[in-house]
């Protein structure tokens, strides 16, 4: 097992890390709101997917699934969505915050992954 820090300084490496703070200090400002149980989960989903943009080969599996960072940052934007369907106890500014949160991640999804489009028409590409 190898763990090595390791930062690679792009755009999309800073896109992600703000969206992971702000859901991370949107779930902080939710657990002090009153809705905890959600909120901590929230918390502990943006550590784990901010220490995963920092350090490559930390062994993250639950039996056969392997929380990668995508698919952490993906858990984050559907805790965040839901967080946002049930604003409990939060002001206006902190729906703020879940949203640039939101945009965010799925820009670094989007842009960051290179999740690009492959179209195959039979007869026009080879």
């Amino acid at each position: 097992m190898e763990i090595t820090f390791a930062i690679e300084l792009s755009l999309m490496f800073f896109i992600a890390a703000i969206g992971g703070i702000l859901a991370l200090i949107d779930g902080i400002t939710r657990a002090r709101g009153g809705a905890a149980l959600l909120a901590i989960l929230q918390i502990i989903v943006a550590v784990l997917f901010l220490i995963s943009l920092f350090v490559r080969g930390i062994p993250l599996t639950v039996g056969e699934l392997e929380f990668t960072t995508p698919l952490l940052g993906f858990i984050l934007v559907i805790i965040l969505l839901i967080q946002l369907a049930f604003r409990a106890g939060v002001r206006r500014g902190g729906v703020a915050i879940t949203l640039i949160a939101i945009i965010l991640l799925v820009i670094w999804f989007v842009f960051g992954l290179g999740a690009r489009i492959d179209l195959y028409v039979p007869g026009v590409t080879g």
